[in-house]
């Protein structure tokens, strides 16, 4: 059966109806109801510098999130690990594993954009190699026990509750990345299903004789909307899921793509991808009864300051009409 999650950026466009602190708090809400009627996640996400305020502190947000839930499992795909201590992130890591057991998962990634590195005073070329280095120092540091970093001796306490290697991936879209994370021992959550990144990380886990390696790739629609007049719909949200594809695509820098980003130049080009979902609940259910059960069905409800009057509708019109198809028991 397929995984039922949901994502906010907090984003707040200029042309949105709402403020960034109504979208906060509109946001959490959507959590707890997700929490509340069965999503199996609850996604973060990082950006720095965005004019729309994507949000930059997922620990930070991840601690709001995992208190106002009960049961649902708090993701942060990605964390971009080499704009950070890593010291300071793992006893973050630590300190929410302790007071949410079981709780999070980490998704660890490399960054791309250039801006952020120049924001942080960092080399954006080096990426990759910062990453490798301080998710090391973020393995090393939740054991609970003193080592070197950089000629520091560091102890990060408390010891985290979850084996670390249980709650931690490392992300990425080219096969250096897959390699990279079969290296590091951790499981990989790849931002597209490239074949050559999943050969990569199998090819290096047996390279170096590493039996427990898992990936775990993005399959499945990343925004659903439901409505009782599609078109309606369409003419309500197009703007705004737009927005949020076009902002989102130009992010990705040469060589690089992402299953959720869509090149649209038109709102019938976000139509015309099986990665967004809209229509009645009749056409939702088909489209997404067939999503395998390793895959993920992802709501978006606010994407691109997506008014909250409209996000409320689509989610409760799912609740009622959808989920109870999809999973009976839960109906």
């Amino acid at each position: 059966m397929a995984f039922f999650s949901m994502r906010h950026d907090f984003r707040a466009p200029h042309f949105a109806p709402e403020s960034s602190q109504e979208i906060y708090a509109t946001a959490l809400e959507q959590f707890t109801w997700a929490d509340e009627h069965g999503f199996d996640s609850l996604v973060l996400s990082e950006h720095h510098g965005v004019d729309d305020g994507w949000m930059p502190a997922p620990l930070t947000m991840a601690a709001a999130v995992l208190a106002r839930t009960a049961r649902a499992r708090l993701m942060i795909s990605a964390a971009v690990l080499p704009l950070h201590d890593p010291i300071r992130v793992a006893e973050q890591i630590a300190v929410l594993d302790n007071a949410f057991p079981g709780r999070m998962w980490v998704v660890f990634g490399a960054g791309y954009r250039v801006e952020e590195f120049e924001m942080a005073g960092l080399e954006h070329g080096t990426r990759g190699r910062a990453l490798e280095e301080h998710v090391g120092a973020v393995l090393d540091a939740l054991t609970g026990e003193q080592f070197d970093w950089r000629g520091r001796a560091v102890r990060v306490t408390p010891k985290p509750v979850t084996d670390p290697r249980r709650m931690l991936f490392v992300g990425g879209g080219v096969p250096a990345a897959a390699r990279r994370a079969a290296r590091l021992r951790l499981a990989m959550f790849p931002m597209n299903t490239d074949a050559v990144v999943r050969e990569a990380y199998f090819d290096e886990a047996r390279r170096i004789g590493f039996d427990g390696g898992f990936l775990l790739q993005p399959v499945g629609p990343t925004f659903v909307h439901v409505a009782d007049d599609p078109e309606k719909a369409w003419a309500e949200i197009g703007e705004y899921v737009l927005y949020e594809a076009q902002t989102y695509a130009s992010f990705q820098t040469p060589g690089q793509h992402s299953t959720p980003g869509v090149h649209a130049t038109t709102v019938d080009d976000l139509k015309a991808s099986p990665q967004y979902v809209v229509g009645t609940p009749d056409e939702v259910f088909e489209r997404l009864k067939d999503v395998p059960g390793q895959g993920g069905i992802v709501f978006n409800p606010l994407a691109g300051g997506l008014p909250s009057p409209l996000a409320w509708g689509s989610l409760e019109l799912f609740a009622a009409k959808v989920m109870p198809r999809l999973r009976p028991a839960s109906g």
